[in-house]
């Protein structure tokens, strides 16, 4: 049997990772990384994260951020705080990566390229005290409590101080995120809060009508989720419909939240009340007053959605517009106002963007990310129970996390 020496095993190439990588070796040149990726290359699903463009982090400030954290979010302050979001943008560009921020604060490489913020991940990694091994983790070796080694699936044994477990979560299993990790940490004696999709698209009873829409990116409208009457979130932004439901960021965000049979309204005008969208519809009507109504709305929607909004307003597609009673024109106004669908079910897991669960957080120090039950033990990554909307919030949670992970597991070999 290979054996194997070395001072820190992180297990899992992806964002927080390569992090924790990095910060680890550039603690000190004596201290001896290694790097375990079961893929052929790095950082696979980064290459994909924010449809191949990345979204590297959010440029907000720490309240507005932890606002956007889903789950857990004061056992991520320290983390956060001692690696924020400028912080991680600083961090980039001293790599070589010009960076740009868009709407909703969201930050990009100029280039629209993941492949700069891997490269640049690589560059961070680029210590000789690291070494990089392609393998599959079996398990974690425990002494007394203390991690001892790690055993490999093809029988390789490395014996090692400290090790940061940061595999992921389980969307995206083509990229490597298959919840190898779960069992590993299950089986040294971690809770494991059951894995569960967020940020994915939502299929809705209603899924006819989503056909007809098939492809449709909508702008500038409001989504609203409701549950027995009862509003529980509310988001402003861009959506597409699905062969089968809706998807796009705001209804990502929203699905963090969603169970089945919940409601949700998007509100396909809301810089416009009822009253200022009824005297728009009016005085598009009088501008088309000889055409039929299913001729009248250009200026109001998408040419694709014309005839399902038609449909749903029960209004005769050949009356004369200017025919058209205010009772009808209630209707129509809330087709635009209020558009209708109930939760049929999440998309499955492997379409999720994260992972929502994983290893439970009362199980870890917030302050070093040190497990509270095997010494020598880290978490970084999308492998602990913590998870955030869309819009960079996941990928910094990645980035502190390993940053934080790295460097206290290398006070620790280093003995501060």
């Amino acid at each position: 049997m290979n054996t194997l020496t070395t001072d820190c095993v992180i297990v899992g190439g992806g964002a927080s990772g390569m992090m924790a990588a990095g910060f680890v070796a550039g603690f000190s040149d004596k201290i001896n990384v290694l790097l375990l990726e079961k893929n052929n290359s790095l950082g696979k699903k980064l290459l994909i994260t924010g449809k191949g463009r990345c979204n590297v982090t959010n440029d907000c400030d720490i309240d507005t951020f932890m606002n956007n954290v889903v789950r857990n979010s004061r056992f991520l302050y320290s983390a956060i705080s001692s690696f924020s979001p400028s912080d991680t943008m600083l961090f980039f560009e001293s790599l070589g990566v010009p960076l740009k921020t868009e709407r909703g604060n969201r930050v990009f490489p100029v280039s629209d390229h993941s492949s700069d913020i891997l490269n640049a991940l690589k560059k961070h990694c680029n210590k000789t005290n690291i070494s990089y091994l392609r393998g599959s983790l079996k398990k974690i070796v425990a002494q007394n409590g203390h991690v001892a080694g790690c055993l490999l699936e093809n029988g390789t044994s490395i014996e090692c101080k400290s090790v940061i477990l940061s595999t992921g979560g389980k969307s995206y299993p083509q990229t490597g995120s298959t919840g190898d990790g779960y069992r590993i940490a299950s089986d040294l004696g971690h809770t494991i809060i059951n894995p569960t999709p967020s940020l994915v698209p939502i299929d809705v009873d209603q899924s006819e009508i989503c056909a007809q829409l098939e492809g449709l990116s909508l702008k500038n409208i409001s989504i609203a989720l409701f549950r027995n009457g009862k509003k529980i979130f509310s988001d402003f932004g861009e959506m597409v419909f699905t062969s089968s439901g809706l998807s796009g960021p705001i209804v990502l965000s929203a699905s963090a939240h969603t169970k089945k049979d919940d409601n949700i309204f998007l509100d396909l005008k809301p810089a416009l009340d009822d009253k200022k969208l009824d005297v728009r519809i009016i005085s598009d009507f009088a501008k088309y007053s000889n055409r039929n109504f299913a001729n009248s709305l250009d200026d109001l929607l998408p040419q694709k959605m014309i005839p399902v909004i038609i449909s749903l307003s029960g209004i005769d597609p050949q009356k004369k517009v200017n025919l058209v009673t205010k009772s009808e024109r209630a209707a129509l106004l809330r087709c635009l106002k209020h558009l209708s669908f109930t939760v049929k079910s999440l998309r499955p897991i492997e379409e999720a963007v994260i992972t929502s669960g994983g290893i439970c957080v009362k199980e870890i120090d917030p302050k070093t990310m040190q497990s509270k039950i095997i010494e020598g033990l880290y978490f970084a990554g999308e492998i602990i129970d913590c998870d955030a909307y869309t819009g960079g919030f996941n990928l910094q949670i990645a980035f502190s996390t390993g940053r934080l992970a790295g460097i206290s597991a290398a006070k620790k070999i280093g003995g501060l």
